[in-house]
């Protein structure tokens, strides 16, 4: 098999550890076997196999303990305890813990062999279902893409849409935070009642707070009617506040107080308005700098951000660029009654290369502009807007004036001056598919070679690949 299923053996019989090593290896499993089960944990932080087996009595930590932890935080790893038919009592607790399946001793080697093979092939058939269904449950709401970080959004969408609690969501201006916002109603228990949206940045700061809370009658010179606030519009349902960071000082005191008390007065009102309303707040800003600033007050910050939601820049999720441009192709023909534009190879290999400093709305505006503006039904280079051809040529120039660190310097300056957090993770991972895509491509694909040039294991680069979706 070209790339061999990775197996980890933890027992500490040496014997044990010898006969699974030998009847695995024959049938072509790559195997590592271990003596404990202390270090495990730390190790699958750094690399993860396709199967484990662990005996359960081990001097250290035990099996069950091992797969507790496994569960908690690896809980797709398939894990098959091996234990003495006098401990079927453990035998059912790692049945209860998760346990793929579980191996007596003695045990027959094509057994092992073949529980092995089935751990494998059902693990990967339930990831692909899950990964399957989240992108089908996303692609409903509108938001689309298969690229890891993506799929890190809709599984918290998944796991947060059926609960009350309330949801920061963090991102650049362009990359769909309302998207998500209407994602989690929509999937909620309240998807019969209001979405309700309101962009901070948009409304005159004298006017908010009349259109948040609403005005009774007579509040103020031209009040001729009462009029709800989007508080009150939002009630049974979801309110999504965007760009809070925008919001001025004395709004953020008074919706403090309307999220500990859950009652509020109008503007010229006396009597409280109770309302139930879920709040999903947004911002591109980095709020911990602006609290840090005295700019937005520390306790509405903890109360906003119980739950975080990042949606990663277009820039690295370039996978999906080519996926989306199809979408809004599609889309914007059937908007303006047009047929749907096909990109060639060129105009789309250039597009994908391309910064996106406006993400997928920038993405969007642009094939919108494609459609209605291109003279032929096929999208050649030439075709593209002059803007897009510019900023390229910019981008290339740095490159080549100024050498790729110098660029990784401006790019990096401009991420910590607009309070983007965890930049050191993402950076990397962007540097190391760059190594890893430019290895494969030098080594036509062969994968040991390419392990070989980086200096990494052969293990380490499959499970990077996975992790990329190289």
């Amino acid at each position: 098999m070209d790339d061999k299923i990775s197996v980890w053996v933890v027992d500490d019989d040496r014997s044990i550890r010898w006969v699974l090593e030998t009847a695995l290896k024959r049938e072509g499993f790559n195997v590592t076997s271990f003596a404990s089960a202390d270090s495990i944990v730390g190790l699958l932080h750094k690399e993860m196999p396709d199967v484990l087996l662990t005996d359960i009595r081990m001097p250290g930590k035990s099996g069950i303990e091992l797969l507790a932890e496994i569960q908690e935080q690896f809980p797709n790893l398939p894990v098959i305890v091996m234990t003495a038919h006098s401990d079927m009592d453990s035998a059912v607790s790692a049945y209860d813990g998760g346990a793929f399946e579980y191996l007596p001793k003695p045990f027959d080697v094509d057994e092992v062999v073949s529980q092995v093979e089935r751990a494998y092939a059902h693990n990967k058939h339930k990831v692909g279902e899950e990964k399957k269904s989240e992108l089908e449950e996303a692609s409903t709401s509108g938001i689309i893409g298969s690229a890891p970080a993506m799929q890190t959004v809709f599984r918290a969408i998944g796991r947060l849409s059926k609960s009350n609690i309330t949801v920061m969501v963090n991102g650049e201006s362009g990359t769909g935070k309302e998207l998500v916002a209407k994602a989690l109603h929509q999937h909620s228990l309240r998807k019969d009642k209001p979405f309700i949206a309101l962009n901070m940045a948009a409304i005159p700061k004298d006017l908010l707070e009349s259109e948040l809370f609403g005005h009774e009658k007579g509040a103020f010179t031209g009040a001729t009617a009462r009029r709800k606030g989007r508080f009150e519009q939002a009630d049974g349902g979801t309110l999504f506040l965007d760009e809070i960071g925008d919001m001025p000082a004395d709004m953020q005191t008074r919706l403090l107080r309307v999220l500990s008390d859950g009652e509020f007065f109008s503007v010229g009102g006396h009597q409280p308005i109770n309302v139930d309303v879920r709040i999903i707040a947004a911002t591109h800003q980095g709020l911990e700098k602006l609290v840090e600033e005295k700019r937005f007050r520390e306790d509405l910050f903890h109360r906003l951000n119980v739950v975080r939601i990042k949606i990663p820049p277009l820039r690295e999720r370039r996978e999906d660029i080519p996926l989306l441009l199809n979408h809004f192709l599609a889309k914007a023909a059937k908007e303006l009654g047009d047929e749907t534009k096909v990109l060639n190879s060129e105009a789309m290999s250039y597009l994908s290369s391309l910064p996106w400093s406006g993400n997928v709305r920038q993405l969007e505006n642009t094939c919108h502009l494609l459609t209605a503006m291109c003279p032929s039904n096929t999208v050649q280079l030439g075709d593209l807007p002059e803007e897009l051809r510019v900023q390229a040529e910019s981008l290339k120039a740095q490159l080549v004036e100024g050498g790729w660190l110098e660029a990784a310097k401006v790019d990096i300056t401009r991420r910590l001056s607009e309070g983007e957090v965890d930049i050191a993770k993402r950076v990397i991972a962007s540097l190391e598919k760059v190594l890893i895509l430019q290895a494969l491509e030098v080594t036509k694909g062969r994968r040991q070679e390419a392990a070989k040039l980086l200096g990494l294991g052969r293990n380490t680069l499959t499970r990077k690949i996975k992790d990329f979706s190289v």
